[in-house]
């Protein structure tokens, strides 16, 4: 029998607070003080929205070269994310984001008055590994303190956050830009310092279950090549590395092919920002739409999206029809995030989850390193048309990974969930 309306669609105003009890209501302390700290970091998150402009404009780096300069802020975050991800088990979630959000700080400072490029490829490279240590101890924090079955709509929410603060960042980075290009890296270490306050004075470290085994994922003491030998997960990373990549273009090939339109860089930022603006606007709504569905269908779905989106950036030529495409891909980044984040907690026996949290991360830091490079190098020499197609393509063989590879992640989640 089919839900009524009144079970589907706020009516009123007390269909509206229903909605809304639904989509806030219940979620512990703890997550709340983590939603704020990452809210406000977001917001002040200039560097990366403006870091390649900053460095073929102000810097004078060619864009080869700027893309190196990505790309090792990229390795670094490869390398921070296992680190992160094992040091949150065995050290701890609370004391691993202090040390990473403190890290941050000092080198976005350190960045702002470094000159060329042997000065800023290593603070960069650095940066992106303590930044990117902080990421599986923060999602491993959230899935300990978020029972199960509010963990959709607790991935979802910080997807929200992380975006309005994408929005106002892409926004304001052009402003901080244009009145001092020293302000994008100093407005940003102040921000980080929200988080780091936040853990400090309100976050206590969990208690974490260590059972003596588990399914697939043997006992605490075993380290980061369990998750390395566990297929059915590497499958998955694989899948996501595909989809990361195309998405990371964003960052690094599509700024380059506008101001190669003749796009000026704070039109990229307004452009860019729709993207947090949709989805600030949507997301909200994403968990009812999609909880009824095979995860691994809507992850199948959203890559599609994205790579319709991405592809259709080869025809693109003026402000209006790159907006176009990234409403687009947009729409498939909001299926793609939340079903992600909870097929990953899925996945992630209780001892292990910091390690199995880093090992998802990492496709992530990959795709940011191989984007800028490889990206690159395709943009330059076979063209923008080549670059946007390949990645519709690249964005349908993940899309065919995930419908492949989904019955055995499911049976593999059952099974951990029953244990």
């Amino acid at each position: 029998m089919p839900p009524s309306p009144r079970e589907t669609t706020p009516a009123g105003p007390g269909g509206v607070r229903r909605w809304f009890a639904e989509t806030v209501g219940g979620l512990p302390a703890t997550y709340w003080y983590l939603w704020t700290g990452s809210l406000i970091n977001r917001a002040g998150g200039f560097v990366i929205v403006y870091l390649t402009i900053y460095l073929t404009t102000v810097q004078g780096f060619s864009p080869s070269r700027s893309g190196l300069v990505l790309g090792l802020w990229a390795a670094g975050g490869a390398i921070g994310t296992l680190i992160g991800g094992v040091t949150a088990d065995r050290v701890g979630r609370r004391i691993t984001l202090l040390v990473a959000h403190l890290g941050a700080v000092v080198l976005l400072v350190a960045l702002a008055f470094a000159q060329g490029f042997w000065a800023i490829a290593p603070l960069a490279f650095l940066f992106g590994l303590v930044g990117e240590a902080s990421r599986p101890a923060f999602q491993a924090l959230m899935v300990d303190v978020v029972p199960a079955k509010d963990r959709l709509r607790a991935f979802t929410l910080n997807y929200w956050a992380v975006n309005v603060g994408f929005a106002v960042a892409a926004t304001l980075a052009g402003l901080a830009a244009a009145a001092d290009p020293k302000l994008i890296f100093l407005i940003n270490a102040g921000t980080a310092l929200a988080p780091f306050l936040f853990i400090l004075l309100k976050v206590r470290e969990p208690h974490r279950e260590r059972p003596a085994a588990a399914p697939h994922a043997p006992v605490e003491r075993a380290g980061i090549g369990v998750v390395l030998r566990d297929r059915v997960f590497l499958g998955f990373v694989a899948v996501n590395l595909l989809i990361s990549f195309v998405f990371m273009q964003h960052l690094s090939t599509l700024p380059i092919a506008m101001t190669g339109d003749g796009i000026p860089a704070q039109q990229y930022g307004l452009v860019i920002a729709l993207n947090g603006v949709l989805i600030v606007a949507g997301q909200l709504f994403i968990p009812k739409l999609i909880r009824a569905y095979d995860r691994s269908r809507v992850l199948a779905v959203a890559a599609v999206i994205i790579g319709l989106g991405f592809g259709l950036t080869a025809f693109a030529d003026s402000a209006a029809f790159y907006a176009l495409t990234v409403l687009i891909w947009t729409v498939g980044e909001m299926l793609n995030s939340p079903s992600n984040s909870t097929l990953t907690a899925a996945l992630s026996p209780a001892a292990m989850r910091g390690r199995y949290q880093g090992v998802m991360s990492l496709s992530w830091s990959v795709a940011g390193f191989a984007a800028p490079v490889l990206g690159g190098y395709v943009q330059q020499h076979l063209g923008d048309e080549a670059l946007w197609l390949g990645c519709g393509v690249i964005a349908i063989v993940a899309a065919a990974g995930q419908l492949w590879s989904g019955p055995a992640r499911e049976r593999r989640a059952e099974a951990l969930q029953a244990a």
